[in-house]
């Protein structure tokens, strides 16, 4: 009888967090693989109904507007309610969606206004995704292990995603996005049956105050500041990746194949960083590791911005991508321990917009710079501005600079 009753009892807790980080990863891995997959096919379809350069443009302004403009009530809503329950919803929408895509895809009833709608939609759902659950999913000692899995999972679908998408497309559009909604629904499945200990939100109401509270939140801490504001001048100043057709073009003179090879080169890196950081506590001078990083970063923009060989330039590419990880899993972890649970829906949620504002603009200052003054010299503005930005950022947030550890 006794043995019965220890047979019977619920796994311990590490053993349900652990069951708990395993099904949300696979869940995210689905629809991350599901979503790389079906960018690449809207992108070729859309193209073969219009043949217009602009709707291409188009596909991706009608995910970023909605994920901008929703990005601060998706951060109340996530401080709301269960983040489970809304991660889950967002995942229903997106597969229905795609289902949608799909039927009109078979039944011949596509064109490109639909296209763009569904896309709309989509980004309308994704919005209410962005808020992490991780920091309830596991202890604050290895959360940047699980960011860095988390990471990894994230860098495999974008290597390898494209690439499953294309083969699909060969037998049609519409057999890529059925096996696009068929990884959404065993993400949502995952997501339904996952279980996990996360206190009670406290219901308050959608005041102008309440929705805005993460940003008085960064305003108030030094290092939450330090972290999200020196994303966005890294990122947005070192944007050299937006320029690769004319380097692989112009500079470097190779062909397509060469172009999807550095193409692929940062993404590489940042995923074999990943798994080095997956099993690896960072615990010591976590923000001196940080700047050194970004630093670095800026250095390997400028040796690809001066490089005139392919593997050289692939070389920089891919230290670039690793640099960045580091830096990346850092500021997550960071942003994610300083801030309290209640809080982290709303202080994700002004992060979002601070990486898409940067990813976005990057790309812009980048190709303005370039018809200025060349693609080579842009980098190589890029990359010393890096580098500025990190010793101005030193200076400004000095216990971000001598910080030790990331649970402080």
């Amino acid at each position: 009888m006794g043995q019965l009753d220890q047979s019977s009892r619920p796994p311990d807790s590490s053993l349900r967090r652990h069951q708990a980080f395993v099904a949300f990863w696979l869940a995210r891995t689905a629809s991350d693989f599901g979503f790389q997959m079906l960018s690449v096919a809207v992108g070729w379809q859309i193209y073969a109904i219009s043949g217009r350069a602009l709707d291409l443009g188009l596909i991706g302004l009608v995910q970023f507007v909605p994920s901008l403009l929703l990005a601060l009530p998706a951060g109340h809503v996530a401080d709301q309610f269960e983040r489970r329950r809304v991660v889950l919803y967002s995942q229903i929408g997106q597969w229905a969606a795609i289902v949608v895509l799909t039927a009109l895809t078979w039944l011949h009833g596509i064109h490109e206004a639909s296209v763009l709608v569904l896309l709309f939609a989509m980004g309308i759902a994704r919005a209410f995704e962005a808020p992490s659950m991780l920091p309830a999913l596991v202890p604050p000692a290895v959360l940047p292990r699980a960011l860095a899995a988390n990471a990894a999972a994230g860098q495999a679908a974008m290597i390898m995603g494209p690439a499953l998408g294309g083969f699909l497309y060969v037998a049609g559009p519409g057999v890529v996005y059925a096996v696009a909604a068929a990884l959404y629904s065993g993400a949502a499945i995952l997501l339904a049956l996952l279980r996990y200990e996360q206190p009670p939100p406290r219901r308050e109401p959608a005041t102008v105050k309440i929705v805005m509270a993460g940003v008085h939140f960064i305003r108030q801490r030094p290092d939450v500041l330090g972290v999200i504001s020196l994303d966005l001048f890294a990122v947005l100043l070192g944007g050299a990746t937006a320029l690769l057709p004319i380097f692989a073009k112009d500079i470097l003179h190779t062909g397509p194949w060469g172009l999807g090879l550095l193409r692929a080169a940062p993404a590489a890196g940042a995923l074999l960083m990943s798994f080095w950081l997956a099993r690896h506590t960072m615990d010591r001078h976590v923000g001196m590791t940080m700047f050194a990083s970004v630093a670095a970063f800026g250095c390997a923009t400028l040796v690809f911005a001066l490089s005139t060989t392919l593997w050289l330039s692939l070389g920089a590419l891919f230290a670039l991508g690793a640099f960045d990880m580091v830096s990346m899993v850092i500021r997550g972890a960071l942003v994610q321990l300083d801030t309290p649970d209640e809080m982290r829906g709303r202080v994700s949620a002004v992060n979002g917009i601070f990486i898409d504002t940067s990813s976005q603009l990057g790309e812009f200052e980048s190709g303005i710079l370039a018809s200025w003054v060349g693609a080579a010299h842009a980098a190589v503005l890029g990359g010393i501005g890096t580098l500025i930005i990190v010793g101005l950022w030193m200076l400004m947030f000095p216990t971000l600079r001598r910080r030790e550890r990331l649970d402080a």
